[in-house]
């Protein structure tokens, strides 16, 4: 929270302080391309360790579709879970954003300002910072209005929650598909397998290219992460 006021300039009328607020939280709150590929493959990895553990011997088609069915259901669950957790996330660290906010206004103490200020922004740019820039940041912040715990959780954190679970609950569909339209269980498994090892490809694929990593390399290596803990996770019972 303190960190995004870097990126404030001084709000003229304290009157409309909601509106402040309001309008700010909406410019910060989002959910950024990595952690949308990562809730994927998250309920990715979760459904696969229900078609993973199918006998392609002895499972019958009944067995396979109650299966599935039941890993549909816990990416249902699990959707539903990482939704609120978000939710309760974002609660807790605003408020603790705000506390400190409330502490800097309140404190004519120029010592322990900057102590509120260094302790809530990154260590590098602490670093960076001399006492001069900090003290300069720390007027900014007293000029804000005062922040309402009313303010935490705006309509938009409940879109990204549903949107998390949308995310989880959907990421079950292609890995299950086979199973549901193709009745030779051994060929439904490869070409299951084959949309799961391309879907973790290209999570890999895209989280390299946004963090400036080989492509390439790091889309194999993510795959291969992804599959052993599939398989770490069926082994442990999971």
């Amino acid at each position: 929270m303190v960190k995004d006021i870097l990126s404030v300039n001084a709000y003229p009328d304290h009157g409309k302080k909601n509106d402040f607020w309001k309008s700010r939280l909406k410019e910060w709150t989002a959910l950024d391309p990595p952690e949308r590929i990562s809730e994927v493959l998250f309920g990715l990895i979760m459904v696969l360790t229900f078609t993973g553990s199918i006998s392609v011997s002895t499972a019958g088609k009944q067995e396979v579709r109650e299966l599935l069915w039941a890993a549909l259901g816990c990416n249902l669950a699990w959707g539903l879970v990482d939704a609120i957790m978000y939710l309760m996330d974002e609660l807790i660290g605003r408020a603790h954003g705000f506390t400190q906010i409330k502490r800097m206004k309140r404190s004519d103490n120029s010592v322990e300002s900057r102590e509120i200020i260094r302790e809530n922004i990154s260590p590098f740019l602490s670093d960076l910072m001399k006492d001069e820039d900090i003290d300069r940041l720390g007027e900014k912040i007293r000029q804000l209005p005062e922040p309402s715990m009313t303010n935490a959780l705006i309509f938009k954190d409940y879109l990204i929650g549903g949107q998390i679970f949308i995310l989880v609950f959907l990421s079950t569909f292609p890995v299950a598909l086979p199973f549901f339209f193709i009745n030779d269980v051994p060929l439904a498994m490869r070409i299951s397998n084959g949309v799961a090892v391309i879907l973790l490809f290209s999570g890999g694929f895209f989280l390299a290219r946004y963090a400036g990593l080989r492509p390439v390399i790091t889309a194999l290596a993510y795959a291969a992460i992804g599959m052993f803990l599939v398989a770490l996770t069926i082994a442990l019972g999971g």
